[in-house]
Order: structure tokens, then C-alpha cells, then sequence
């Protein structure tokens, strides 16, 4: 049994799932063109809910394969973007008391920094758009698939600022293993949380190591692909990639070669303070053009 078997089946046991999710995944396994058609259904179901529509507005229709085909560009956020983290800006008594309890320290700011990133992924990661876009049943799995594509592509991105990347990188790591432990225990696992926190430690790197090599100028074009679709879509002895799921995976394997080129543009102080914002995945709506009111 693989690890990620492993874990899954303890984690996939629908009395544990419907804690943390809506929708339990089934107990048997499927073969992989009905698990992915109930995985596409679902997330077009949810796309096109009247409750989805009338909150969102009109949702723009998705186009997969010529999603994510776009020059690459910086992430990080405009000066004046809403969005931004920013640190408190003290002055007088409270700024001395808080530089007197390291507030400002370099310390203290990179893991306010850490958070922010990892904010960033979660917050990216958990819209519902994701997994519409991407047509992904939200399970467990899914989830813990696209927080570590997430979090690769931010480590390596911050491999490319050396010492100080590697150091704030593990103020993230610490920050998402601390999160993950709360996904799991939220999922029902609590006795033996260690182990499968150590099942899923090694499942991370693993896939860290796939992705590097996929990614690399040695690797070809398909070898992304096929790895995500191993990593997110594919379930545990599940056949080969068919035509059904092909669009998907390959859109979800173009994106995240454009948002690793798009963080490598994105400056270090954007990267550092949390400040920057990965790509929006549904297409933006042209805003309608106002027609000029009939003369009186």
C-alpha cells in the first residue's frame, strides 16, 4: 500500500470527511473515467447553482484550452491594492514598547511575512473557483494536493534569493505544517495524529521533488502533466490519463508553469511582506459597455 493510500483511506472514510467537507467521497474506488465525469459534474453543478449565479453575477464561460496561454507578468500588488499587508505604523510610547518586545525585529517580520504568503496560498487555494475551473471534486486529497503545488512553487521561488529565501521558506513550511495538522484533526483524525502527519510530511516531499524534476530544462513538456495529473486527479491505482480528463490536467500543468515564471518576476520585498497575489483562474467578465441614454 502507497503511502498516500495510506493516508487517504484513513482520511476518505466518510463519517471523518463530512466533518471538514460537504460531500464525502465514495468508499470503493471508481474507475477513473466515472470518478473524473462525477468530478467535472460536480464542480458544473456548482458553477452554475442559481445560488452561485445570483451571488457572483454572470460567470464567464471556461475555455480550457486556451486558458493560461498569456505572457507571464509580476505578481505582486499594486501599491495602493486594498489587498496589501501592511505592518502598523506606530509612533511615540507604543513603537518604543513594541521595538522593546521585538515586534520590529527581523525576526518577528519574517514570519508576519510567512503568514502573509501562506495566507496567500490558502486563500487562493480554498475558493471554490479552483476547483470549478480545474474540475476537481473538493476531497481532502484535492486540497492537500493544490496546498503543496502551492507551496512548491512559492520554495522555488524563494530558492532563487539564497540564504534568506531558504530561511523564510521554512518560517512558511513551519506555518503550513501547523495548518495542515488542523486540516487533518478538523477531517476526524486525532488519535495517531503524528503518523499521519508524518505519512503526509513524506508525501510533500516527494511530490517537491517531482515537480522540480518536471519542471527542469532536462524534463519534456508532458512530464508536468503527467505529473500532476498523478499528484491532484489521479486516484490510487487508477488507469491512465484518458481523453475526458486530458483539457483539465493540462490547464491546471500550463498554469503552473505560468505562475512559476510570473513569481521568478515578481520582486523580492512583494515576495517577502506576502504582498503579491497568485492568478485569478476564471476568466475575467468584460464589464458591459453603457449605451448612451435616448435624447429626450
Amino acid at each position: 500500500m502507497s503511502r498516500w493510500r495510506a493516508v487517504a483511506s484513513r482520511l476518505s472514510a466518510p463519517h471523518l470527511l463530512s466533518r471538514a467537507f460537504s460531500k464525502p467521497p465514495p468508499l470503493l474506488p471508481q474507475p477513473l473515467s466515472r470518478t473524473f465525469s462525477k468530478a467535472a459534474a460536480s464542480a458544473a453543478a456548482t458553477s452554475h447553482s442559481p445560488s452561485a449565479a445570483s451571488s457572483a453575477g454572470p460567470r464567464p464561460e471556461v475555455r480550457l484550452n486556451s486558458m493560461f496561454l498569456s505572457k507571464p507578468s509580476s505578481l505582486a500588488l499594486p501599491p495602493d491594492s486594498p489587498l496589501r499587508a501592511e505592518d502598523p505604523h506606530y509612533e511615540g510610547i507604543k513603537r518604543l514598547m513594541l521595538t522593546l518586545l521585538l515586534f520590529y525585529s527581523k525576526q518577528s517580520k519574517s514570519i508576519r511575512g510567512a503568514n502573509a504568503v501562506y495566507h496567500r496560498i490558502t486563500s487562493h487555494v480554498d475558493k471554490p473557483d479552483i476547483y470549478e475551473v480545474f474540475q476537481l471534486e473538493k476531497t481532502f486529497k484535492t486540497t492537500f494536493s493544490l496546498l503543496v503545488l502551492h507551496m512548491w512553487l512559492v520554495l522555488r521561488r524563494l530558492k532563487e534569493e539564497g540564504k534568506d529565501g531558504v530561511k523564510f521558506g521554512q518560517y512558511i513550511y513551519e506555518t503550513y505544517n501547523h495548518d495542515v495538522e488542523l486540516r487533518v484533526s478538523k477531517a476526524g483524525v486525532n488519535l495517531l495524529l503524528t503518523k499521519w502527519m508524518k505519512e503526509l510530511e513524506k508525501i510533500f516531499y516527494g511530490n517537491i521533488v517531482k515537480y522540480d524534476t518536471a519542471i527542469s530544462p532536462e524534463a519534456s513538456q508532458d512530464d508536468l502533466v503527467n505529473v500532476i495529473w498523478r499528484n491532484v486527479y489521479a486516484d490510487e491505482g487508477s488507469e491512465p490519463m484518458d481523453a475526458a480528463a486530458t483539457p483539465a490536467v493540462q490547464a491546471l500543468a500550463r498554469y503552473t508553469r505560468r505562475e512559476a515564471t510570473c513569481l521568478s518576476l515578481t520582486d523580492k520585498e512583494a515576495l517577502f511582506s506576502g504582498n503579491f497575489k497568485f492568478t485569478t483562474v476564471v476568466p475575467t467578465v468584460p464589464s458591459p459597455v453603457k449605451q448612451p441614454s435616448p435624447a429626450q
